[in-house]
Order: structure tokens, then C-alpha cells, then sequence
């Protein structure tokens, strides 16, 4: 297998997943703001199993109240949690998740424009539900892709082939021409790779979060790399000036 920065120059588009991706650490999003269980008072594992356990239609659209999406999973941990906590929960959730948006790390812009600059065709495709991507179109990023599907909004979620193959048919490329990058939930590698296209995992990200998932994930790997910079070669991220996109 060709080294990822020579997979990556003789693709015409690279496809990227959001979260854990793009986005910088979850312990970074909103400067301090509290957690969604810290702000309902429920165990993190509680509500964690809850969150990840039944995220079909919220993923795809089907539940797209959030208010409702979390009374639903708060009072199946506990029933006596008051609207109003629920109501707070999830404005803070929005802003936490808006921050992440917003607060793109700078290595990741750099990498988004060098892609584009050397003429690729950048597509988005993320799995998540309208609290996570409501503030989507105010983050910086936003207008640097060629195709965004975002779960919620197109009805369909990784690893269904037909959001691949949306996302392929938007940029006018075949799945052989294009590279996946992210960092493995969701079988999401599993899923790019079934439709034919080149996988590359990061982990610089879930490191921090769940070391103990890298080496599962990675069987559905082309490449393995940390950092997004090893896209376009160390060396040339690192001695040029990142600007510093964060307002």
C-alpha cells in the first residue's frame, strides 16, 4: 500500500467524517460548559449507553424535536427529571456542540485548503442528530465542502452504502478515486471501504476518548495515521504559518 500522502495526491476527492475528525477534543467544546449528564445529574455510563444505544431516528431524522429526544433518554435513566432541567440540557447541548463547530481546530483548516488548493473535491458525511449540527452553517468550515450529508438532513446514516454513494455521485467522482478519513464509529470505515473507496483512520482524537477501540477499528483501515497534517506530509503543515481561525 502506497504511503497516505501518495493515496491522497493521486485521489480527485477526499471524504471526511465530522466529529472526532475535524472537530478539536470534546473536553475543549465550550470553554467549560457542563456536559449533558452533568446537567441532567445522571451517571456519564447511563447516560452514555442511552445516547448510543437508540440513535437510529434521531440519526436519520425521524426524531427531530430535541427537547423530546431528551426527555425521552433522560427519563428512561430517571422519570422524576423536571422539564426545565431537560429544557436546559439541551440549550446547553446545542452550545456545546456549536462550539465545536465553530472552534475548528487551525491543522485542520490548513490541511481543508491545501486539499483544495492541490484541486481536490472535498465531501462531508456525518452521522448526527439537529441538536449536534444545528449551528453547522456558522462554522468555518461549512462552505469548504463540495458535498456535506449530514445524517439528520438526508434521511440516511454511515455505514448505509447509499450515503456513500450520494456523497461520490455529488462530487462527480468514482468510489476508486476517493479517499475516507475518519475516525472509525459507526463502522463508518467499513462502510467507505464496501463501497470500494480507500480508508484511512485518525486517531489523534479518540486517543484521549477510547484508546481501547483503536486497534478494532483499525481492521477497517487502509491507512492508520494521528494527526490530519499526514494527509498533505508533515513537513509542509508544520513550516508554514497556520492562521489562526478561532473568533
Amino acid at each position: 500500500m502506497a504511503p497516505v500522502v501518495e493515496t491522497v495526491n493521486q485521489s480527485k476527492a477526499v471524504v471526511f467524517d465530522l466529529f472526532h475528525t475535524l472537530t478539536a477534543i470534546e473536553s475543549s467544546w465550550g470553554q467549560g460548559l457542563p456536559f449533558t449528564f452533568q446537567m441532567l445529574g445522571v451517571p456519564r455510563e447511563a447516560w452514555h449507553e442511552k445516547v448510543t444505544g437508540s440513535r437510529h431516528g434521531r440519526l436519520i431524522g425521524k426524531l427531530n424535536d430535541p427537547v423530546a429526544i431528551v426527555r425521552t433518554l433522560a427519563r428512561e435513566i430517571d422519570p422524576c427529571i423536571p422539564d426545565e432541567v431537560i429544557e436546559a440540557a439541551v440549550a446547553n447541548r446545542i452550545k456545546r456542540f456549536g462550539a465545536a463547530l465553530h472552534d475548528i481546530p487551525a491543522e485542520t483548516v490548513t490541511v481543508l485548503q491545501q486539499l483544495k488548493q492541490r484541486g481536490k473535491q472535498l465531501g462531508l458525511i456525518s452521522n448526527a442528530d439537529v441538536m449536534e449540527v444545528a449551528e453547522w452553517d456558522r462554522s468555518p468550515i461549512a462552505c469548504m465542502f463540495d458535498a456535506t450529508l449530514l445524517s439528520c438532513h438526508v434521511g440516511m446514516a454511515k455505514p448505509d452504502p447509499k450515503i456513500y454513494e450520494t456523497c461520490l455521485r455529488q462530487l462527480g467522482v468514482s468510489s476508486v478515486e476517493a479517499v475516507y478519513v475518519g475516525d472509525g464509529g459507526s463502522s463508518e470505515l467499513a462502510g467507505a471501504r464496501d463501497v470500494g473507496m480507500t480508508t484511512v483512520m485518525i486517531t489523534g482524537v479518540i486517543r484521549d476518548l477510547w484508546p481501547e477501540k483503536i486497534e478494532e477499528r483499525k481492521a477497517d483501515a487502509d491507512h492508520v495515521i494521528e494527526h490530519l497534517s499526514e494527509l498533505i506530509g508533515d513537513g509542509e503543515m508544520h513550516n508554514n504559518e497556520v492562521e489562526d481561525i478561532r473568533r
